[in-house]
């Protein structure tokens, strides 16, 4: 009886100690998601967390009736961490180290590729090519530099102030759509302030990697 409280007892510190720094940095997360038309993303994915807890309860709840011999805060515990750890997943967004032609500046334009691997330094045009699940995926600002090593990061200007990738789509070119993310790199109205521009650019793209 002793060894199973005290099993109970070091399983609701260990996941308790781990849902709670997993938690804390969803909360981190969630203040750099990409917002909607309307609501930022802070808020849609403060009412996904909310929905996340209430079945972390409810199936540690149905799990107290399995396992009896734990507690009902350490079930919680360990369902929150697995439910915690899965929407981090979710969340999840790889920051790309982007490579430009030295002295360009313009839109940069990264398309919907069958391509198992990423194509990040981009052409003269501004082109590169994304597999499918970084694509689906990256929402995170970039790295980007120029081909000699030059830092441009501060020349990068996003979509708008709570979603830095643009995303576009044109049909058809041989029959495919081309998808892709953009912003800006160094583009400045008459004002002197960054400003994103998009353009057209389907008639650079190399058809064969569209997916």
């Amino acid at each position: 009886m002793l060894a199973e409280i005290m099993k109970d007892r070091n399983l609701k510190i260990i996941f308790g100690l781990l849902s709670t720094l997993l938690f804390i940095g969803l909360l981190y997360k969630l203040t750099k998601v990409p917002g909607g038309m309307i609501l930022p993303g802070y808020f849609l994915g403060g009412i996904i967390l909310i929905g996340v807890i209430m079945i972390s309860l409810i199936v540690a709840a149905i799990s107290k009736q399995i396992f009896r011999s734990f507690s009902f805060l350490t079930l919680f515990a360990i369902t929150s961490t697995i439910a915690f750890i899965g929407f981090h997943y979710y969340l999840y967004s790889p920051t790309l180290k982007i490579i430009v032609p030295n002295g360009y500046t313009g839109t940069i334009n990264l398309v919907l590729s069958n391509a198992d691997d990423n194509v990040l330094t981009v052409d003269s045009n501004g082109i590169g090519y994304l597999n499918k699940w970084t694509f689906e995926k990256t929402y995170s600002k970039p790295i980007v530099q120029q081909i000699d090593g030059q830092n441009l990061d501060s020349n990068c200007v996003g979509f708008n102030p709570s979603t830095f990738w643009g995303y576009s789509k044109f049909c058809c070119v041989n029959g495919k759509t081309i998808k892709s993310l953009s912003f800006e790199l160094e583009r400045k109205n008459d004002g002197g302030q960054n400003q994103f521009r998009a353009k057209g650019f389907s008639q650079y793209v190399d058809t064969k990697k569209l997916y």
